[in-house]
This record gives structure tokens, C-alpha cells and sequence, in this order.
């Protein structure tokens, strides 16, 4: 008889709600950066859907800095407790041999993979002036190569699975933030990794589409240990509530799954208070070549008058702060 207690036996009353409908029975998940946070809503949520989990964690602190894999071995332990399958994985994502060894533990330990779930990331938050080469360089190398490398070994297994003449049902999906996509402050390092995974996401979205595989990406906002020190605290229970983790396991259980087979290159935004689908960067105002720089004043002023502002951190037109005229 096994004994659940705290937040173990929350874990289970809330995920047997799922038990009628399972979107990914059977399905062999790999899920970055899963043993806290919304990585772990992740693992918990494809998990009580039937998917096989490897649940990769360097177990690191915020910033990347040290290691210890029980993390991703509780997460490991919550799961076999209410009767799924997973393995703890604690290789490094953004270098190439971990990240290879991350792919093949989902082949070798369950005989095939379906989904890359990258989610893992660090914060080095600084004003640019103040930003040292080293916070840039590991944040863009945890954020872009973490997602890029694990990437790259699936989708060389897809594609050896597809010239083999077998089926292939892949997903790959990334984790962006409106950080990356509207831009915020003190976040040059954190918005361009999580802009260029975006990018990476859509131009990925093209080259896979071939081998049957899609690739989406969700810009999550939620109250975790990497954000709790990012803005003011949630003043009441249901400001707590909607920055719960746990509203973005959702719709990457369902990207994971194979009723999306048809969407790919996308950004979704999720939260506690909006679904919503990030539209990317289309032209908007246009005039006739210019070649006299001199004559370019207002002409430009003509096309701002006519263009959308940025979106500010909300996603709405206009929110962007506008700089102010001397």
C-alpha cells in the first residue's frame, strides 16, 4: 500500500480528472528543465494522459549554477505512483552530447519518441549597460542551444524513421515568453533567446513538415521560482491561482498529442487568464524605394502615422511605451 500525502496527493486527485480522456496514451514524451515549475506541471499532466516521460533536470538553481538530479527523480516517483512510466534523465541539453543522450534514453528506455517538450531555462537578468559577456552568453546558451540541440537529434531520428518508410507522428514543442516576443526591460539576454526560439520555431516548423513532424512553441506567464522576483506578489488567492504552472501543461499536452497534427509553426501564449495564439511579424506600411536619405524625415513619419505601435508586454496594440519627443 503506498501512502500519498501533501502535495502528492493533490498531484493525484487533480490528475485523475484526465483519466476519461487520454490524448497521449502511449505516446514516448521527452520534457526539459521538468522537475519544478511549469516543466513539471508538463511531466505530471502528459503523464496522467499516457505519455512516457524521460523528465531531464540538471536540478541547477535559477541561474544555471550547480546541480543535483532528485528533482527530476521526485517528479519520476509522483508519476510511477499513480501508475505511469517515466525515467529521470539530469544530461545538460545545451551541450551536444547531453542533448543526444537525452534523445536516445526515450529510444533505448522506451523503443521509440514521439514529442520534445524543451522547456528548460535559466534568468541572468541585467540593465544592458551592466550585462557581463558571461550572464549573455550562458542564458543564449541554455535558452537557443538548449532548444536547438535536443531538437536536432530528434529530428534526425524522425527523418531516419521516415526515409526507413515508417510512420512518423513527431512533435516538437518550444518554450518562448512575451519576454521574447513584445520585449521587456533588463532582459536583452532572456528576450533575444527567447525571440530567436520563436524564429527557430517557425523556420523549424518548415524544414520538418516532410518527415511528419510539427513544431509549435507556447509563451508561458506563471508564478515559478524563476519569476517570483520579477514583479509584484499575487495579493490574493485568485491572482495566485492564475499564475499557477498548472495552466500551461494544458495545451502542451494537447500539442503533444496526435489530434494537433495539424498545427505547426505557432506561438501560443498561456496563462491562468488568456489562450491565445502570438500572430508573427507581417509588413505593414510601404512607400517606393527612397535612394536620397535627405528626403527620408517624412516620409518615415508618414509610415509610423499609418503602422501598428509595438504591443507592450499584455499583447495589445499600442501598450509599447512610446519615447518621448524633445
Amino acid at each position: 500500500m503506498v501512502l500519498l500525502y501533501g502535495r502528492e496527493l493533490d498531484t493525484l486527485f487533480r490528475l485523475e480528472s484526465f483519466a476519461m480522456s487520454r490524448l497521449c496514451e502511449g505516446r514516448v514524451v521527452v520534457v526539459t528543465g521538468s522537475g519544478r515549475g511549469i516543466g513539471r506541471e508538463h511531466a505530471l499532466s502528459l503523464a496522467a494522459h499516457g505519455a512516457l516521460v524521460v523528465v531531464n533536470d540538471l536540478g541547477a538553481g535559477v541561474d544555471g549554477s550547480g546541480g543535483d538530479t532528485s528533482p527530476a527523480q521526485s517528479v519520476v516517483n509522483e508519476i510511477e505512483a499513480m501508475g505511469g512510466r517515466a525515467v529521470a534523465n539530469g544530461d545538460d541539453i545545451s551541450s551536444w552530447a547531453g542533448a543526444e543522450r537525452l534523445i536516445n534514453t526515450a529510444v533505448e528506455t522506451f523503443g521509440d519518441l514521439h514529442a520534445v517538450v524543451n522547456n528548460a531555462g535559466i534568468l541572468r537578468d541585467r540593465m544592458m549597460a551592466n550585462m557581463s559577456e558571461e550572464e549573455w552568453d550562458a542564458v543564449i546558451k541554455v535558452h537557443l542551444k538548449g532548444t536547438f540541440a535536443p531538437s536536432r537529434f530528434a529530428a534526425a531520428y524522425w527523418r531516419d524513421q521516415s526515409k526507413a518508410g515508417k510512420p512518423v507522428d513527431g512533435r516538437i514543442i518550444n518554450t518562448s515568453s512575451v519576454s521574447g516576443i513584445y520585449g521587456n526591460v533588463g532582459q536583452t539576454n532572456y528576450g533575444a533567446a527567447k525571440a530567436g526560439i520563436a524564429a527557430f520555431t517557425t523556420i523549424a516548423s518548415l524544414e520538418l513538415a516532410r518527415y511528419g513532424v510539427t513544431v509549435n512553441a507556447v509563451a508561458p506567464v506563471a508564478l515559478t521560482r524563476m519569476t517570483e522576483n520579477l514583479g509584484p506578489a499575487p495579493e490574493t488567492e485568485e491572482e495566485r491561482e492564475q499564475r499557477s504552472p498548472k495552466w500551461i501543461a494544458p495545451i502542451v499536452t494537447w500539442l503533444a498529442s496526435e489530434e494537433s497534427k495539424d498545427i505547426t509553426g505557432r506561438v501560443f501564449e498561456a496563462s491562468g487568464q488568456v489562450l491565445a495564439i502570438a500572430e508573427g511579424w507581417h509588413r505593414g506600411p510601404t512607400h517606393a524605394p527612397v535612394e536620397d536619405p535627405t528626403k527620408l524625415g517624412p516620409i518615415v513619419e508618414e509610415l509610423m502615422a499609418k503602422a501598428r505601435l509595438n504591443a507592450g508586454m499584455d499583447g495589445k496594440d499600442g501598450s509599447w511605451p512610446q519615447p518621448q519627443k524633445k
